[in-house]
């Protein structure tokens, strides 16, 4: 691939493809609608690259064979949706807690259970941070586009390589299956980041928790490469063996909420669009944002004073943008398919110093231009 690479491609090809070229040498999944197409171009492609592809008997077993890939010092990746998304929730938890990189992309779908299967929906916000039991923090992404799909899915294997954690790809049915012209980067351009190792194994066992550093990562070691390393599911100590100290405890659940929280305006991506003089804002994430900017376009041409953010990161969520709004906001709309994940947090984050409105729509359909359109032309 070269900088003329110019081709007509899906978002979920996009994806496959970015995580090739992220690295990625390890994928186990197990087929379903709408994130199929990801598993089936790497069946083919990741062989051809020196890689490793293996179809599931479920879920469970993917989420935990990318794990266990993840262990020896390989990227890893899964792909999913809905109920495939729901039975990967335990592991997710284990892999948060032992520090495992690895990328799990969801391309949601009409739910709950087996839901719409070739719908979109974007229901899953809440369960990407709370579906797994315990406190945990968790890097979630969110894009509206294939070039989009294409960059975000890069920057999800270097979240979780340099930070050591699980990262979510959190696309819908529209982007995933959506064909759009775009320019492939030259891979040897891109920014790329790798795990830290420690090179040399000491006399001993090996705290593989140890953190000596102020970035609060880990050093862990290749599973095979000479070390004494254990790993659990338990809280453990910084020698990975279990611990019911309550110092310890506390230690290592601060550490793993402030590896992510310190670093939360960098991990947190964002467009934002006419925000300058704009009374109300339009917030939005996925496919639709798209209908938001759509709007914001037409708005802005009869001289609304309307503006539009589109999250690309929806955790850690960034709060700090809607604390920093200009003055000149006085409502935030924000359009989601699903009965208002998003607009709940963008309530807490701004409290009561903003009016904010909720576009929501539970149908299997998008939210088109025109339904924002009416909704904001209507007194709010």
């Amino acid at each position: 691939m070269n900088n003329d690479n110019i081709q007509l491609m899906q978002g979920n090809r996009a994806c496959a493809e970015a995580a090739l070229a992220a690295g990625m040498r390890f994928f186990a999944g197990y087929p379903i609608t709408p994130s199929s197409e990801i598993a089936d171009f790497l069946s083919s492609a990741l062989p051809a690259v020196g890689g490793n592809f293996i179809q599931m008997e479920d879920e469970i077993a993917s989420m935990g064979a990318i794990i266990g890939a993840s262990l020896t010092g390989i990227k890893t990746m899964t792909a999913t949706s809905g109920p495939g998304f729901t039975l990967m929730q335990e592991l997710i938890g284990f892999a948060a807690l032992c520090e495992i990189p690895c990328v799990i992309v969801n391309v949601q779908r009409g739910g709950p259970s087996t839901g719409l299967p070739t719908s979109p929906a974007q229901a899953d916000v809440m369960q990407c941070k709370w579906g797994s039991h315990g406190d945990y923090p968790m890097v979630v992404l969110s894009p509206s586009s294939v070039r989009e799909t294409f960059d975000l899915t890069i920057h999800a294997f270097n979240i979780a390589e340099e930070l050591r954690t699980p990262v979510i790809l959190l696309s819908d049915e529209i982007v995933g299956h959506l064909y759009e012209r775009i320019r492939i980067p030259d891979i040897s351009n891109l920014s790329l980041i790798d795990r830290k190792r420690p090179t040399k194994p000491p006399p001993g066992r090996y705290e593989i928790y140890h953190t000596s550093e102020p970035d609060g990562i880990p050093c862990i070691p290749d599973i095979g490469t000479g070390f004494h390393c254990h790993i659990t599911g338990l809280i453990h100590g910084k020698d990975g063996f279990p611990t019911r100290d309550p110092d310890k405890v506390r230690d290592l659940l601060k550490r793993l909420h402030g590896k992510i929280d310190s670093r939360k305006r960098r991990i947190c991506l964002m467009e934002k669009r006419e925000m300058e003089d704009a009374r109300i804002v339009l917030c939005s994430f996925g496919a639709t944002a798209r209908s938001c900017f759509q709007v914001v376009r037409e708005g802005r041409l009869e001289g609304l004073k309307i503006g539009g953010i589109n999250l690309k990161t929806l955790w850690p969520f960034p709060d700090f943008v809607f604390q920093e709004l200009p003055k000149s906001v006085e409502t935030v709309v924000v359009c989601e398919m699903n009965q208002g994940q998003v607009a709940g947090l963008v309530r807490q984050a701004t409290g009561n110093r903003l009016k904010v409105v909720g576009i929501n729509k539970c149908s299997g359909t998008i939210i088109t231009p025109g339904e924002i359109r009416s909704a904001i032309d209507r007194p709010i």
